[in-house]
């Protein structure tokens, strides 16, 4: 059984039993029945109540004449994705601003968990990039087709014709492989950061290691905009005009 963390333990003791019946009920097989909850999961968990508590915080407190400091986070977070996707998707961009939002919040804050003593970032676990592609997958292929109905699959035909038999299977690869290259990019990149911090801090305890930890800071904020610029981008391709 794989080593969990103390929050881990702290779920599973509490609510092995609930979560595994859930399983069972979705014919879904626990590996460890005692202890179906992993860190992953608890992470991502954790991140989950961070966020919902930040926001709830957020709009306690919002005040036009004083604003907190949580608001103007708020306010400057919302200003860039904002802005980022008014210059990717352009015109009807403000309709995905809060996905966009979320998306670089949570891989944001779950790359930063690795930082903090006692815990780790769930996205070094490569089922947790494959759920953040997938969603995002689903996502700008739903919008895509809400904004053009059927003709959505001209996307994948191309510009005559008699390409159509050729370019469909390609275009659909090409798509699928979008959900790869998103998730094996974040992945890479954060086990790859985690893998090389707890080297160093293992061999050498002192000093040394923290310019990996400035590293790791700087793979997870790089990391977390590249997911969320390749997802604006994905989606003002899916909801263009000029298909």
């Amino acid at each position: 059984m794989p080593t969990q963390l103390l929050i881990t333990r702290t779920l599973n003791a509490h609510f092995a039993g609930p979560v595994d019946s859930l399983l069972h009920a979705l014919h879904i097989q626990p590996q460890y029945p005692a202890k179906p909850i992993t860190n992953e999961f608890a992470m991502e968990l954790l991140v989950f109540f961070g966020l919902l508590a930040y926001f709830i915080v957020v709009r306690l407190t919002l005040n036009v004449e004083k604003p907190a400091a949580f608001q103007h986070l708020a306010e400057m977070t919302h200003e860039f994705v904002s802005e980022q996707g008014e210059q990717i998707i352009g015109h009807g961009s403000e309709r995905f601003t809060g996905y966009l939002t979320v998306l670089l919040l949570f891989i944001l804050l779950c790359n930063l968990l690795g930082l903090i003593p006692g815990l780790e970032s769930p996205t070094a676990n490569v089922v947790v990039p494959l759920g953040f592609a997938l969603v995002t997958f689903i996502y700008y292929h739903y919008h895509g087709a809400r904004a053009h109905g059927f003709g959505y699959i001209k996307q994948f035909l191309g510009p005559v014709w008699w390409l159509y038999p050729l370019l469909l299977p390609i275009e659909i690869i090409s798509h699928f492989a979008r959900i790869l290259s998103l998730t094996v990019r974040l992945y890479a990149n954060m086990f790859a950061g985690d893998l090389l911090t707890i080297a160093f801090f293992s061999l050498v305890p002192i000093g040394v290691p923290l310019v990996f930890l400035g590293l790791h800071l700087g793979v997870a904020v790089v990391q977390a905009y590249v997911f969320f610029l390749l997802a604006a981008i994905y989606l003002s391709l899916a909801v263009a005009q000029d298909h």
